[in-house]
């Protein structure tokens, strides 16, 4: 399952991972977001161990999704050693998840 980050915890989980992070941002009233969850929940459980799959409520979560500018939802963010190494915005097929994810790897 991914890990629910918040503004709480995301610096703590995201920016010091040693591993590659994937951070889904979604709300609970977007479409779209319902098309991409599974496919992000799938991605967690292949990626255990190699990398950190993550999600946040961006309704719930202004400072993390005004800090990273993000204004269309879903979009979801890839990190590499603390920073955004990449970046998919709206509903797309899960190889485009795990082929951005396998760069950082």
């Amino acid at each position: 399952m991914p890990i629910e980050v918040t503004d709480g915890n995301f610096e703590e989980v995201v920016l010091k991972s040693d591993k590659p992070v994937i951070v889904d941002f979604w709300a609970e009233w977007c479409g779209p977001c319902r098309m991409v969850s599974p496919v992000i929940e799938e991605i967690s459980k292949e990626f255990s161990g190699k990398a950190v799959v993550a999600k946040c409520d961006v309704d719930s979560n202004p400072q993390v999704t005004s800090k990273f500018g993000i204004r269309n939802i879903p979009t979801v963010l890839f990190f590499k050693n603390g920073k955004v190494a990449d970046k998919q915005v709206g509903a797309v097929p899960k190889s485009n998840f795990v082929s951005k994810l396998n760069a950082l790897l």
